[in-house]
C-alpha cells in the first residue's frame, strides 16, 4: 500500500461545518502530497451510534470526500488492539490501575507536574496490594502503559516542534474497551497512515501517541493540527449555534464557505486543490456565523 492521510470522525453526533472543514483539509493535505485518502469511523466508544456514522459518511460524500478504500469501522478490527495490548504486556509495560478520575485529581503529585497527568499511584504496588485493590474495586481495572519518559517532542507542519506530557496513560479502559490513544495509533499503522491532519485541540495528545508508536515499532506520522471552527462567542461550534450541519447548509454552500475560510474561494474541491498551499493556511480559528438564508 502507498502512504495515506485520513479523516477519522467519531459517530457520536452529526458532522457540522467545522468537522467538514477539518475533513477537507485532511483531503487536501493527502491529495497534494500524492497520498491515499482514507476515512475511518472511530466507533469504539459506547456513546457512538452506527446510524450517525452512516450519516457522517453520506455527508462527506455529498461534498465530494470519498475515500480511496471502503471506510473502516474500529469495532470491526478489535483483534488489532488485543494484539498490541498483548505485545505491551509481554514486554512488561502494562500494569493495572484501580484509580477513579476523582482519585487521580486528588492524588498528591510532584511539584510542577501538569494537571491531569497520572501521578503513578498504582505503578509500584506489590502483588498483595494489587490483589487487595482488585477485590475492593468490584470491577475490572484499567490497564496503563509504563512510560519511561516524562515528555516527548513531535514536529507539526503548522506548529513546529511541540513537546508534551507523556504519563502512564490508559491503553485499555476498565470496561475492556481499547483507549483512544492506543486505538488510533494501531489503526494508523495498520492502514499505513503516515500523515495525521486533525483539529489543533488534539495536539496535546500527539506526544503520547507518537511515543506509543515508537514503543510498538511503528513509524511516527507527520502531523498537521489545523485551527478549529468557533462560534461568535469564541466557543467550539455546536448544534445550538444554528444551521451548521450539511443537511441544513447544503453541500455546495458548505464547500463555498469552507474554501472561502481558507483563503481560496472555490466552487469545487478540485478547484480548491489546485490552489492549496499549506504555508498560506490561516493559523487562527475560523469564527463561523451561520447564515439565516435557506440553502
Amino acid at each position: 500500500m502507498s502512504p495515506a492521510g485520513r479523516f477519522a470522525p467519531s459517530p457520536s453526533a452529526d458532522l457540522h461545518i467545522g468537522n467538514l472543514r477539518t475533513a477537507v483539509l485532511a483531503w487536501l493535505f493527502a491529495r497534494s502530497t500524492g497520498r491515499r485518502f482514507l476515512i475511518r469511523v472511530d466507533d469504539l466508544d459506547d456513546r457512538t451510534n452506527a446510524d450517525i456514522g452512516m450519516r457522517q459518511l453520506a455527508d462527506l460524500a455529498a461534498i465530494g470526500l470519498t475515500p480511496d478504500e471502503p471506510p473502516q469501522w474500529q469495532t470491526e478490527h478489535t483483534q488489532r488492539y488485543s494484539l498490541a495490548i498483548d505485545h505491551l504486556a509481554d514486554h512488561g509495560l502494562l500494569y493495572e490501575c484501580y484509580c477513579s478520575r476523582r482519585d487521580i485529581q486528588q492524588a498528591p503529585r510532584a511539584p510542577h507536574a501538569p494537571q491531569g497527568a497520572y501521578p503513578g499511584t498504582c505503578r509500584e504496588l506489590t502483588d498483595a496490594e494489587r490483589a487487595e485493590r482488585r477485590a475492593a474495586l468490584g470491577r475490572p481495572p484499567a490497564l496503563r502503559m509504563r512510560a519511561d519518559v516524562a515528555s516527548y517532542t513531535v514536529h507539526d507542519l503548522l506548529h513546529g516542534d511541540y513537546t508534551g506530557v507523556v504519563d502512564d496513560f490508559v491503553v485499555r479502559r476498565g470496561d475492556g474497551v481499547p483507549a483512544y490513544n492506543l486505538a488510533v495509533v494501531v489503526d494508523d499503522a495498520a492502514q499505513e497512515v503516515d500523515q495525521v491532519v486533525r483539529g489543533d485541540d488534539l495536539l496535546p495528545s500527539s506526544p503520547r501517541q507518537a511515543y506509543l508508536a515508537g514503543v510498538l515499532g511503528y513509524p511516527q506520522p507527520a502531523y498537521a493540527h489545523v485551527p478549529l471552527v468557533l462560534n461568535a462567542d469564541g466557543l467550539r461550534l455546536a448544534k445550538r449555534d444554528g444551521a451548521v450541519t450539511p443537511a441544513e447548509i447544503g453541500a455546495d454552500r458548505a464547500v463555498a464557505e469552507i474554501s472561502a475560510s481558507l483563503g481560496w474561494p472555490s466552487r469545487s474541491l478540485d478547484d480548491l486543490l489546485s490552489q492549496f498551499d499549506p504555508s498560506k493556511l490561516p493559523r487562527e480559528p475560523w469564527i463561523y456565523s451561520p447564515s439565516v438564508e435557506e440553502s
